[in-house]
């Protein structure tokens, strides 16, 4: 569970997150809209423990960010493209990833490739991958360590319309399994198709809106 209570993040002059609370639940996906620059991304960044807030708290699965824990645990995460090595292949650069934090598991990380429809077996280097093939590698990356939380900003970007139903009923599965996700999107068909509760952006302020 993901508890954001009173959050205010500011830079400078700028508050970037004015007083916003959620709370996301397992099992559901919460979907959050706004244009570029409304606060969205530093939002997930708090989250993370990418960033400190400068008032409010955060609670992950009741631990405080920044006091009991430094950073979201058991979490997969898609921000911003992952720094792949681009002279490797998309299974190498899973692997040297995974195991930073477990012990060697090729099959796994093959799994997380074939679950987003890459070929583990591919050589080709992640520098020659289209834009939807890296997507769909920083989507595995998420994904391979089988995390309770996710937390995906904007992950359909560079997918074809085949790759977004793939991946749109991945994360529908997800959900039946009893992940959290929070997934911010541009796409009001993405939040139409995947989201339980939908909230919107604006200028630091985060409100529940209705999509129906």
């Amino acid at each position: 569970m993901i508890e954001v209570s009173h959050v205010g993040k500011r830079f400078r002059n700028t508050e970037v997150l004015k007083d916003v609370s959620m709370v996301c639940e397992p099992g559901k996906i919460y979907g959050i809209v706004g244009y570029n620059g409304s606060g969205k991304s530093v939002l997930f960044k708090c989250i993370c423990g990418f960033l400190r807030c400068d008032s409010g708290e955060i609670k992950i699965n009741g631990k405080r960010l920044g006091k009991e824990i430094d950073m979201i645990e058991n979490a997969g995460i898609l921000i911003e493209e992952p720094g792949f090595l681009r002279k490797s292949s998309g299974y190498n650069n899973l692997e040297f990833l995974y195991t930073i934090r477990n012990k060697p598991d090729k099959e796994r990380v093959k799994q997380a490739m074939r679950t987003v429809g890459l070929d583990p077996e591919l050589k080709r280097n992640v520098g020659k991958y289209s834009l939807g093939m890296r997507q769909r590698l920083a989507i595995a990356q998420a994904i391979m360590e089988d995390p309770d939380i996710l937390i995906l900003d904007e992950p359909l970007n560079g997918l074809d319309k085949k790759g977004m139903e793939e991946m749109r009923e991945l994360f529908l599965q997800m959900r039946q399994r009893g992940k959290t996700i929070l997934l911010a999107s541009h796409s009001r068909e993405d939040i139409r198709r995947l989201c339980d509760c939908v909230y919107e952006m604006d200028h630091g302020v985060l409100n529940p809106i209705n999509v129906n």
